[in-house]
């Protein structure tokens, strides 16, 4: 369907242009277009071989790399045999499996647009190896493959070239009929690679296979040469003649002016493993500086920005997917996280306020944030006090100077702006399970409360809640209100406690900012706190209860740090 629009987008611009200038050249370049911009990559990357001019194929070895060949504007990729297995830190001997190189080649090609040319060694076995690996490559959009008449396993060409035998004629050429055979495509192309120059067996040799290799059905020839310079290749072009596309690899005569190539009747000149090369050079220097310095700042400057690999790796098309696929909610949906107070672990809070206290490695505030942003809640507030210069990170700062004498209501009027639409408010001393974020995200309930009926916690004083009716194990067609909220130790009559978890939706955002400011009216405002401002809030307006077993943590004193540590054991 798309190819079919950007075909009429061109025939109509091609009328247009013969109409309004009668150019006969800028119609012929439009008809041209038009071919390539339906052409697949197999279909493009056979023009590209027969075509007249010289064109360049450099070397990519995974998905980023072969990204940014296509940046670049080379009109087709080099799947390197060489740097694709330094890259998994293996020899170029056939160590990487061909499903792994599979593997690879998958990355590069969802990556791209442009085609991928494999060295494909010796096609990894016989002509059998050599049908189902031509039916592999086409799965995956790869547009044609370079195998080599060398003996599986094979070994790099400039490792002891001259000491490798080669294929035997005939069993190459069947390979080479066998791959053609079983191609879906017809333009899938198959380049032959004739090694006599390197193994030293002549120009006569050469010669003789480059044609045995045509006559089968390979679609192009390449001719390689450990020379360090172009006379083997001179030699070979002068005799070959044009008579079929002609591909070479100048990583040993890479002086020779690329202008040479072209008088030559070249088709296609491969950089064969430049990226790779050129990567490991300074990543060596990379590594040996921040070894020697202990830092990366010296580096920083030298190196790219995040953002680019960001960009490289698609992020901005994922951003605007997400916009299209993630529902809604999720991205309206915002955070008031409550950090302020110091708490009651005195000793732990003497350089850092509760919230960084580390529970297995990680702060209790940054893990908080993790989850939220983990479920798509970007728009996340922390309300600071205590050591509000250490609480810092990917998250919008506001902050309550006056902690010391006032509650958590206090800091939550000073984030008032930030209730509206779909609003969670959590306790910023608290460790949630994720299930419990997408309950409260998910409920419909203008105001809601996550309540825990497991009442078997250790700590003391709790934020319990009174409802008119009990959590029940079956599931319950009817909703479940508060009716008190208070702090207090277990009573018989307490069917929950509050796990630190509001969710205010709608209306239920513009009543509770309303009641909010009502309240900051009074002379005790600063001593009242929120579980207060609920249960009061609960005697005019329904706030919805939405019961749990578990998930979550708080971490109120000694008891509930050992109880979060083993939270996350």
């Amino acid at each position: 369907m798309i190819k079919d629009g950007i075909s009429r987008l061109f025939i109509k611009l091609d009328a247009i242009a013969l109409i309004v200038t009668g150019d006969e050249a800028l119609h012929v370049h439009f008809k041209n277009q038009v071919k390539l911009a339906i052409m697949n990559k197999a279909a493009k990357l056979h023009q590209l071989l027969r075509r007249s001019t010289l064109d360049f194929l450099m070397e990519a070895h995974n998905g980023i790399s072969a990204k940014i060949v296509e940046e670049a504007g080379f009109p087709c990729i080099w799947g390197s045999g060489l740097t694709i297995s330094a890259s998994m830190g293996v020899r170029d001997s056939n160590e990487a499996s061909w499903t792994q190189v599979l593997e690879v080649l998958e990355f590069m090609s969802d990556a791209t647009h442009i085609p991928i040319l494999l060295d494909g060694d010796t096609g990894y076995g016989n002509f059998n190896n050599m049908r189902r690996l031509i039916r592999k490559l086409e799965q995956r959009d790869i547009a044609g493959v370079c195998i080599e008449d060398k003996l599986f396993p094979k070994t790099n060409s400039f490792i002891a070239g001259e000491t490798q035998a080669l294929a035997d004629l005939d069993e190459f050429c069947g390979k080479i009929k066998a791959g053609k055979d079983s191609q879906g495509d017809d333009n899938f192309c198959i380049v032959a690679r004739v090694e006599a120059l390197i193994a030293g067996l002549g120009m006569a040799e050469a010669l003789k296979r480059a044609e045995a290799y045509r006559q089968a059905g390979a679609d192009a020839i390449l001719i390689h040469s450990k020379r360090k310079d172009v006379y083997e290749i001179e030699c070979f072009a002068k005799e070959w003649g044009g008579r079929h596309p002609l591909v070479i690899v100048p990583t040993t005569y890479c002086h020779t002016p690329t202008e040479v190539f072209r008088k030559l009747g070249i088709s296609t000149v491969i950089w064969a493993n430049h990226l790779l090369r050129s990567a490991i050079g300074t990543m060596q220097a990379s590594a040996e500086c921040v070894h020697r310095e202990e830092s990366i700042s010296s580096l920083d400057t030298h190196i790219v920005p995040l953002q680019e690999v960001f960009r490289l790796q698609g992020d901005e098309e994922l951003r605007s997917a997400e916009k299209r696929y993630l529902p809604q909610s999720n991205h309206s949906t915002r955070a008031i996280i409550l950090a302020a107070s110091r708490g009651e672990l005195k000793e732990l809070t003497e350089t850092r306020p509760k919230t960084l206290i580390e529970i297995a490695g990680q702060p209790i505030l940054h893990r908080m944030v993790e989850l939220l942003r983990y479920k798509h809640i970007t728009n996340i507030h922390v309300v600071r006090g205590y050591g509000k210069e250490l609480v810092k990170g990917s998250f919008e700062c506001i902050d309550n100077d006056e902690h010391e004498n006032t509650t958590d209501l206090y800091s939550l009027h000073l984030a008032q702006a930030q209730i509206r639409e779909h609003c969670l408010v959590l306790y910023g001393d608290s460790m949630f399970r994720p299930h419990l974020i997408d309950m409260a995200r998910q409920s419909k309930a203008e105001i809601a409360l996550i309540v825990d009926s497991d009442l078997s916690r250790k700590s003391l004083r709790r934020d319990l809640v009174i409802c008119d009716q009990a959590y029940v194990h079956e599931f319950q067609y009817h909703e479940v209100y508060l009716q008190h909220c208070f702090t207090s130790t277990v009573k018989e009559d307490t069917h929950g406690e509050w796990t630190g978890i509001l969710a205010l939706r709608g209306q239920g955002c513009e009543l509770f900012r309303h009641t909010l400011e009502t309240w900051a009216k009074r002379d005790d405002f600063r001593d009242r706190d929120l579980v207060e401002f609920i249960d009061e809030l609960a005697k005019s307006q329904k706030i919805q209860v939405l019961y749990t077993r578990g998930g979550w943590i708080g971490i109120d004193d000694y008891i509930g740090l050992e109880q979060a540590s083993n939270f996350y054991a």
